[in-house]
C-alpha cells in the first residue's frame, strides 16, 4: 500500500508544540535491537488472517526481524497462554499477538511485564494488561462506515442482519456497538437483527437461514469478518435463488469488514456492494517495527505518525491506529489497496 508521508514542515511543527520525536518515529536509546521475536497467529481458518501471515512471512525473509518459529493459537486463549509462555521460555525479546479473546489475556500480559518482555497486539486491543503498542484500525469506524453505507443505499429504510464478532472481543465490541448507536440515532426506520456468531462462519450461515425464514424482507447484511462470513453468506443467499447482482431487483445489499481478495472478485461480480478493507500489510509491517523499536529501547508519544496514521493513549499502553478505506465498485481496482497487491512482488 502506497504510504503518504507528512511534510517536513509539518513534522518541524508537531515537534515545537507536541516534543514528539521525529513525528512519532520513536526515541533514541542505546538498547541493542539483536534478539527474537516471538510470533503467534490467532487463527488459519480466515483468508484475512492468512494474508496477514503471509506479509508476516515476507517481512521476516526480508530481515525485519529475527523471529522463533511462529505458532497459532487457532482461536484459543489457553493456547495463546501456552504459546506465549513458550516464546518466553525460548529467549523472546519481543512478542506479537493477536488475542481473539481480550478480556482473557491480562495475566499473561502482566507476566511478560515482570519479565520486561514487550508486547505488540495486532488488530484487537487487550482489555487489561500492559502493552508496548497495539496496531489496530479503529473498529468503531467499521460499524459507522457499515451503518452509513447501507442507511445510504436502503433510503434509510428496510431490514438489515448483522453478523456480530464474538463480544468478548473489543473488535466484536466496538463494531457491534458504533452500528447499532448509528442505526438508532440516524436510521431509526431500518431494523437491525443482530446475530451473535463468534466470529464463526457456520453459526453465521445457520442464523442467516433462519432470519430469511422469519424475515423474507430482509434487504441488507453487515458482515462483521469477510474472512470467515463471505463464502457461506453467498452460499444461503445461492441456495435460496437471492444472490442477485446489485442494481437489480430483490438485490440484498451487503458490506463486509476485512477487504481481502474475495471480497473484491464479490464486489466485482455485483454479488456483495462494499467492504472496509482492514490494512493486513501495515498490520504486519508495523507490528514487526514496534517490535524491533521495543527491543531497541525506543518510546512513542501519542499523535500523529509519518504513516498517514494516529497514536493514541488507552488505559494500558498507546494503539497506533491505521488508516482502513471504504471500498466499493468505484474503487475496488486502487492499485494502493493491499489485496490488488498480493502476488504482485
Amino acid at each position: 500500500m502506497r504510504l503518504r508521508t507528512t511534510t517536513v514542515a509539518a513534522c518541524a511543527a508537531l515537534l515545537a508544540v507536541t516534543a514528539l520525536t521525529g513525528c512519532n518515529r520513536g526515541s533514541d536509546s542505546s538498547a541493542g535491537t539483536s534478539g527474537k521475536v516471538g510470533i503467534d497467529l490467532p487463527r488459519s481458518d480466515s483468508d484475512f488472517w492468512n494474508s496477514y501471515n503471509s506479509y508476516i512471512e515476507k517481512d521476516i525473509k526480508a530481515g525485519v526481524v529475527s523471529a522463533l518459529p511462529r505458532t497459532n493459537s487457532q482461536n484459543d486463549i489457553g493456547n495463546l497462554v501456552a504459546n506465549v509462555q513458550n516464546f518466553a521460555n525460548e529467549g523472546a525479546k519481543a512478542i506479537v499477538m493477536a488475542p481473539q479473546d481480550t478480556g482473557a489475556i491480562a495475566s499473561t500480559l502482566d507476566q511478560m511485564s515482570k519479565k520486561n518482555i514487550p508486547v505488540i497486539s495486532v488488530d484487537t486491543r487487550p482489555d487489561k494488561g500492559p502493552v508496548y503498542m497495539v496496531v489496530r484500525a479503529d473498529n468503531k469506524a467499521y460499524g459507522e462506515k457499515a451503518c452509513d453505507y447501507l442507511g445510504t443505499q436502503l433510503k434509510g429504510k428496510g431490514k438489515v442482519a448483522e453478523f456480530e464478532g464474538a463480544l468478548d472481543s473489543i473488535n466484536g465490541r466496538d463494531r457491534s456497538e458504533a452500528f447499532a448507536s448509528c442505526m438508532k440515532t440516524k436510521y431509526p426506520d431500518i431494523k437491525v437483527i443482530a446475530l451473535a456468531t463468534d466470529w464463526e462462519g457456520d453459526t453465521a450461515s445457520a442464523k442467516l437461514q433462519t432470519t430469511l425464514a422469519s424475515d423474507p424482507d430482509l434487504n441488507g447484511i453487515y458482515m462483521q469478518a469477510g474472512g470467515v462470513f463471505l463464502q457461506p453468506t453467498l452460499a444461503v443467499l445461492q441456495q435460496k435463488g437471492l444472490l442477485k447482482p446489485a442494481g437489480t431487483a430483490g438485490h440484498i445489499t451487503i458490506i463486509s469488514n476485512d477487504g481481502i481478495p474475495e471480497e473484491f472478485k464479490a464486489i466485482k461480480a455485483g454479488q456483495i456492494d462494499a467492504t472496509v478493507s482492514q490494512p493486513a500489510d501495515l498490520y504486519a509491517k508495523y507490528a514487526l517495527y514496534y517490535a524491533k523499536e521495543a527491543m531497541a529501547g525506543k518510546t512513542f508519544q501519542p499523535g500523529p505518525t509519518d504513516h498517514d496514521s494516529t497514536i493514541v493513549k488507552i488505559p494500558n499502553g498507546l494503539e497506533d491506529q491505521l488508516p482502513a478505506p471504504l471500498v466499493t465498485k468505484d474503487n475496488v481496482d486502487d492499485p494502493s489497496l493491499w489485496a490488488n497487491q498480493l502476488g504482485t512482488s
